[in-house]
């Protein structure tokens, strides 16, 4: 299991805004919080990956087609809270690259939603069970 990932951003402030309204759906709880930096761990103290976010010190344009971070994907329990992410993406202008649909070429159940963060990070929230 990996402990934490860790992503520069262009802004922190505007991540840590993003990120504090997504986290909660998508199972995750703030660790902390400081003027450089960022972290979110797994909610109700279960073990899992903790996403750590960094101000980035050199500009530069991201692209998940270019070397590095293709995109994150974020497990949920049921197909609803797939969905409850694809509508908040809505909610806030995001860019979805797929609504929640079955994707029948991953090994099933796989139904996931894919969206891009603010700065055109790739996210995904994906559901491995069949019913809610």
């Amino acid at each position: 299991m990996l402990g934490h990932l860790g992503i520069n951003v262009p802004d922190l402030a505007a991540a840590k805004s993003y990120y504090d309204a997504l986290m909660p759906l998508v199972g995750f709880t703030t660790f902390f919080a400081a003027e450089d930096e960022v972290a979110y761990r797994p909610a109700g103290g279960k073990p899992g990956t903790f996403l750590f976010l960094y101000p980035a010190a050199e500009p530069s344009v991201y692209s998940k087609d270019a070397t590095g971070l293709q995109h994150l994907a974020f497990m949920v329990k049921t197909r609803s809270a797939v969905r409850a992410v694809h509508e908040h993406v809505l909610e806030r202008g995001g860019t979805v690259v797929h609504a929640p649909q079955e994707f029948p070429r991953y090994p099933p159940p796989y139904f996931a939603t894919f969206w891009l963060d603010p700065f055109g990070f790739m996210l995904e929230a994906v559901c491995h069970h069949d019913a809610d």
